[in-house]
Parts: structure tokens; sequence; C-alpha cells
């Protein structure tokens, strides 16, 4: 079951700014959410409906959309500046 993957352009702003070897970490595990959002190391953050993923010091903030399966990218950000 296959999620449609949906990259919000201040995500994509953010991404754009990130060195070339941590965008392909990023990219693969982006890749991987498309296939299950719920995997392993993914976590609901408290309060809300977000999940994030970490990616060495980085953090991917995801929602999903299961009736219409979609993922989408909230924010990709340095751990100290996620959850601001």
């Amino acid at each position: 079951m296959r999620y449609r993957l949906d990259v919000k352009p201040s995500a994509a702003k953010e991404m754009r700014n990130l060195p070339n070897s941590v965008l392909s970490r990023i990219n693969a595990r982006n890749k991987s959410l498309a296939e299950n959002p719920y995997e392993r190391g993914a976590k609901k953050l408290v309060g809300s409906s977000r999940f994030r993923v970490a990616v060495g010091a980085y953090r991917i903030i995801y929602r999903i959309d299961d009736t219409s399966k979609v993922v989408s990218i909230l924010s990709v950000r340095h751990r100290r500046e996620a959850y601001r």
C-alpha cells in the first residue's frame, strides 16, 4: 500500500539549503515514508497529528492522511530547531 508523497514548498526550501550528503539521506528516508509512513523510528508528536523521523541530526516532520493515502512533508530541520 503505497502513499503519495507531498512535499510542502517550505520543506522543499529547507531541503535546498542542506548539504548534499544529508540531502541524499533525507531523500532516501522520504521514499521509505511513501512505502510505510508508520515505519520503525517514526514517533507521533504529543498534542498534534504530526509525526517525525530522525535522519542523523535532522528531523522530518510530516502528516499522514490515510483516507487519501498522502504523506505530507511539512518540515526538514536540524533537531535544535525542529520543534520551535
